[in-house]
């Protein structure tokens, strides 16, 4: 008897350049020339969120063969220390990366973007970002340095020029270490050789992105050099954007299957929900690619979008997320599957979110709020309540805090968000509901939870803090919500607390 030796798997197809024509059929690649692509948009930070937004929609601007979108290339730039795998591993591939969208039915449908065609990791060579900035090819640096990059105090709106890297920047002679450091230095070179100066465009989730990236970086300049900040002020674009896709962390699990159903080897792909949206202001002071033709709204003003954003979605992943996790749910999904959550969330956006908007042109809010739930339901994106929790003090105060002032000043209604501001303090604590530890990720990590360990016998500690809620300690009408809450919190637990506030029964 013979038997047939079994056949091995094929083995998978590493990805770079050399290798596109390789890629299985089921695998979307760039059909256009990437040697003929020039780099004219300087982006820092280049995590997921940048990757699986604005680099594919230059990518696909590419694949429409619209003209002149080659002219819109992508140097990305890491400049945080921690940054060098991410620059390594990308670099490795020649910028290629592959972009896993992830519908709720369990397809996934991948993409090889290949609009990212130059990597720079900074600390390596600082003078290497200063001079590609400087450099005439340059017309945009856009920005997706995370909510807490801007240093904004929470109740000022000022530049936090008490950092040590800035202070380590504003000394006379410094090399740049800091996103504010390399534009400004960029800049400064671009005004003293006669040059037009680049746009800076922000790509983060703030309410009004562009206007504050204008007064931080301009804040920094005129500490630098108070004749630049003016010269800024009169000729650099900062315009507004609203940005929206969930885009969860890679996870191993993510490369593993890329291998095992698709044949392709990739360091660092990014994984996202099917939805995306970019609303743009059509404000840039050395032209832009046509981006609409790919799919963005170009508007001239994105402040209603905006706000229907991060009052909406962003605040709600808070609604959610604290709550979810001491209810014992560790994903997004499993929450939004949950009637007792859902009920709360809609409860939210109708009753406290949308109250705040101004008109949204051509939006349908009741859909969107519906459309919302569904995304966060979605299965297969496996958004983790520990990453929406994370870096709170710089999503709090700028996603929901200005929902709870607006409906103090009208009468409105605050019960919901005084309940995620009190899950947030029972939260910081450092112990779920079972007695295990959770980790709590936070740029002021030691003030949040040496704050929430006093509620035991001081119930407003937590909103003592004025940089990250102003005067709310001392609205009676607030405090007398918060305290109700987060006692219930202590002695009822979120699961039984949530059914208090929406009135509905437990069904899990």
């Amino acid at each position: 008897m013979t038997t047939t030796p079994a056949t091995s798997p094929p083995r998978p197809t590493t990805l770079a350049s050399a290798t596109l024509d390789a890629l299985p059929a089921a695998v979307g690649r760039p059909t256009y020339d990437r040697t003929a692509v020039t780099a004219s948009i300087v982006h820092f930070g280049v995590g997921g969120f940048h990757r699986a937004h604005e680099a594919m929609y230059v990518d696909r601007l590419m694949e429409l063969g619209v003209p002149g979108a080659l002219d819109w290339g992508i140097c990305g730039v890491g400049a945080l220390p921690h940054d060098r795998r991410i620059v390594d591993t990308l670099t490795a591939q020649d910028g290629l990366y592959t972009l896993v969208v992830k519908h709720p039915d369990g397809h996934r449908e991948p993409r090889v973007v290949g609009s990212l065609v130059e990597l720079v990791f900074a600390p390596d060579d600082p003078q290497a970002v200063v001079d590609r900035l400087a450099h005439p090819r340059t017309r945009i640096v856009s920005l997706t340095i995370t909510e807490g990059g801007y240093l904004v105090n929470q109740v000022t709106g000022e530049f936090d020029a008490a950092d040590p890297a800035i202070r380590a920047d504003l000394e006379e002679g410094a090399v740049p270490r800091t996103v504010f450091g390399y534009v400004v230095a960029g800049l400064a070179a671009r005004r003293d050789a006669g040059q037009e100066p680049f746009t800076v465009m922000s790509c983060d989730n703030l309410p009004g992105n562009g206007d504050v990236a204008r007064t931080m970086m301009t804040a920094y300049a005129r500490l630098k050099d108070p004749a630049l900040a003016d010269w800024m002020d009169e000729h650099v674009s900062f315009p507004n954007g609203m940005v929206d896709r969930i885009t969860p962390v890679t996870v191993q699990d993510d490369i593993d299957r890329l291998v095992e159903e698709f044949g392709v080897e990739d360091g660092w792909p990014v994984v996202c929900e099917p939805f995306t949206q970019w609303v743009l202001e059509d404000h840039f002071t050395r032209g832009r690619p046509p981006l609409e033709a790919a799919g963005v709204q170009l508007v001239e003003d994105v402040v209603p979008y905006e706000l229907m954003k991060l009052r909406l979605l962003n605040a709600s992943h808070q609604a959610l997320c604290y709550l979810g996790y001491l209810s014992g749910y560790r994903y997004a999904h499993e929450v939004c599957q949950d009637p007792l959550f859902v009920d709360f969330l809609l409860g939210y956006m109708e009753h406290e979110g949308s109250p705040t908007l101004p008109d949204v042109p051509g939006v349908d809010l009741d859909a969107y709020r519906h459309e919302l739930i569904a995304r966060f339901a979605n299965p297969e994106v496996r958004d983790t309540l520990a990453r929406l929790c994370a870096e709170s003090s710089d999503r709090i105060p700028k996603w929901l805090v200005p929902v709870i002032r607006r409906n103090l000043e009208t009468g409105g209604q605050i019960d919901r968000s005084a309940l995620v501001v009190a899950s947030w303090a029972r939260y910081a604590e450092g112990v779920d509901e079972q007695g295990e530890p959770i980790e709590v990720v936070d740029r002021v990590k030691d003030r949040v939870m040496a704050a929430a360990a006093q509620q035991g016998t001081d119930p407003l500690a937590f909103l003592r803090d004025r940089d990250l809620f102003g005067d709310l300690v001392d609205d009676e009408r607030f405090t007398s919500v918060f305290t109700r809450a987060l006692s219930a919190l202590h002695t009822k637990g979120a699961r039984e607390t949530l059914q208090s506030w929406t009135g509905r029964s437990s069904t899990t």
